[in-house]
């Protein structure tokens, strides 16, 4: 009977041309809340300016590097994120942690360690007044 060798030849078929089946679904991405943008009265040209960043579970940013004015400091309000800036090994900040990243940083790894549960931080930027585009992300060439 043909019915078999056909029906297997269509099965494959299908599963070498559906990119869900071979291609696993990217992370999900994070959430990011604007919460102030000041400018600095005592210093000028700079700013203030502040975010939530909320990761859902198992959430991620892509690798990125913020304007080349920002320095950043970022606290874990809840949850725990795994991070990973200029190479440096990856580390897991939980709520009141903090980190530091200075101006022209790579963040290679930014990421909810957890599946199940939301993660959120507060993300604190020293920036040029004129810069209006914080994050840059990675650009990946094929």
């Amino acid at each position: 009977m043909m019915i078999r060798p056909i029906t297997a030849i269509l099965a494959l078929a299908t599963a070498l041309t559906n990119p869900f089946v071979l291609i696993a679904a990217p992370p999900p991405r994070e959430t990011v809340t604007p919460a102030l943008n000041q400018m600095i009265p005592n210093i000028p040209g700079k700013s203030l300016v502040a975010a939530a960043v909320d990761y859902p579970p198992g959430g991620a940013s892509l690798p990125h590097r913020h304007a080349a004015s920002a320095f950043i400091f970022a606290y874990v309000l809840s949850g725990h994120v795994k991070s990973s800036v200029n190479r440096s090994p990856v580390k897991v900040y939980g709520p009141g942690e903090s980190w530091s990243e200075l101006p022209g940083a790579h963040h290679s790894v930014s990421a909810n360690t957890s599946t199940t549960e939301h993660a959120r931080l507060l993300s604190v930027f020293v920036v040029d007044s004129k810069d209006h585009k914080l994050t840059i992300p990675d650009v990946h060439r094929h």
